[in-house]
């Protein structure tokens, strides 16, 4: 069964920085997008940051300059730098996959995992 288990989650004040990880871990065949969302303040998850099996990435304007998103070859460990983090950054952080599991069906499945609380303080 495939799982996406992240971790680095935690508390700090403005300006700190965190790095958030997420790990793949069940038989697959290959995973085609990994991204990060977090839940905004209508418990929408909007998109943060994904990265695609080329390595492309792309990083919502919100974030960009101080988030980055990068992982291994096969995208089974992707992790979110959080640089210079803010206030309104505060959320609950979830790990998403576009991956084909192993076995006869080649159509990729969208995986979530459990989400990481990030709180940043004033």
């Amino acid at each position: 069964q495939v799982q996406l288990v992240e971790s680095g989650g935690g508390s700090v004040q403005a300006g700190e920085s965190l790095k958030l990880s997420c790990v793949v871990s069940g038989a697959i065949r290959s995973i085609n997008r990994m991204a990060w969302y977090r839940q905004n303040s209508k418990n929408q998850r909007e998109l943060v940051a994904d990265i695609i099996r080329t390595g492309a990435t792309t990083v919502d304007d919100s974030v960009k300059g101080r988030f980055s998103i990068g992982g291994d070859a096969p995208l089974r460990t992707v992790y979110l730098q959080m640089n210079n983090l803010e206030p309104e950054d505060s959320s609950i952080y979830y790990c998403n996959g576009g991956i084909i599991p192993y076995g006869i069906d080649t159509r990729t499945v969208d995986y979530w995992g459990q989400g990481t609380q990030v709180s940043v303080s004033a």
